[in-house]
């Protein structure tokens, strides 16, 4: 009895001793750890927490791009932003942007993967060339669709024998710049399916053909629903992506808003308000609600993943 007493008491003990010991491990290896993540938390604490808490402030101000005799003024910036029709046709402009590329672009993205997928000969020629243009700078890209799209020299118009006014007409402008950023941004999501359909099974696809299964009935029953997890990472990608469009709008109008201010986005009208008419107070108002749009599609978009999750439990 006094032995097992004695085995008893001490097994406990030795588990309270291995708990203390994985305790202490894990606080070593926090420490140790945290000199390795301390230069990127610092980095980003200097050139992301801090501009953010900056851009709030003067967005409560009259700062000028001088910041010098800033003056607090409350709300008045915010109370100007949502009355200030500009604010909204250029929110409307980028929003129109989101809704054609974000479709087109997935669509394009699966199909190409698909190509590429199940192509025998020079696969990885038919990947580079679908997925190069990504690697181009954004200035590059265009300026060669600029180029493509000039009525004069561009081979747009003379390899389809028409006169269409690209970039000079509001009702072509925005198009143009929908098409150049398809053939420039594409290959990112075309990767991203390519990589998701590598990752499925192929014995699903045989026990499919065995029970009589044809092509299209395997990708609608087995590729499909297999690729809907990428699918909602490449619309929610996109979506995010595009609210933020300016590089390519930008250059291609010459640094304008476009004819009749119709490619003028969200983005490019924030910089013209500070850099252009040195409202830096009116221009950081404006970043803030734009960030507050971009937060909500973000949470909207992890609450609707969340939501299937649970009831596909």
């Amino acid at each position: 009895m006094m032995a097992t007493s004695a085995h008893t008491i001490a097994a406990p003990a030795r588990a309270t001793t291995a708990a203390g010991s994985a305790t202490l491990r894990r606080k070593q290896g926090f420490q140790h750890g945290g000199w390795f993540v301390a230069p990127f938390l610092l980095l980003f604490a200097l050139f992301v927490i801090w501009p953010l808490l900056r851009g709030v402030y003067l967005s409560f101000t009259d700062a000028n791009i001088t910041g010098e005799g800033a003056s607090f003024v409350g709300l008045d910036n915010y109370r100007e932003a949502l009355d200030d029709p500009l604010v909204w046709d250029s929110l409307g402009h980028s929003a129109y942007f989101t809704l054609l590329v974000v479709p087109c672009i997935t669509v394009l993205a699966f199909l190409l993967a698909m190509l590429a997928h199940h192509i025998e000969r020079a696969k990885w020629l038919w990947r580079l060339c679908f997925f190069a243009p990504f690697l181009l700078p954004s200035t590059v890209a265009a300026n060669l669709w600029q180029w493509l799209f000039n009525p004069g020299t561009g081979m747009i118009n003379h390899v389809f024998g028409t006169e269409t006014p690209w970039l000079t007409d509001k009702s072509y402008a925005m198009l143009a710049i929908v098409i150049t950023t398809l053939w420039w941004t594409v290959g990112f999501s075309f990767l991203l399916y390519l990589a998701a359909l590598q990752g499925i099974p192929g014995h699903l696809y045989e026990a499919a053909r065995l029970d009589g299964a044809n092509a299209w009935h395997r990708m609608v029953h087995i590729t499909l629903p297999m690729l809907r997890n990428i699918t909602g990472l490449v619309i929610a990608l996109q979506v995010l992506a595009s609210l933020q469009v300016f590089d390519q709008a930008v250059v291609m109008m010459d640094f304008l808003p476009g004819p009749e201010g119709s490619t003028r986005t969200f983005v490019q009208y924030t910089l013209e308000e500070g850099f252009t008419s040195y409202r830096v107070g009116y221009a950081s108002a404006i970043s803030v609600i734009f960030f507050v749009i971009i937060a909500a599609v973000a949470l909207a978009r992890m609450w609707l993943l969340r939501n299937r999750e649970e009831s596909a439990r």
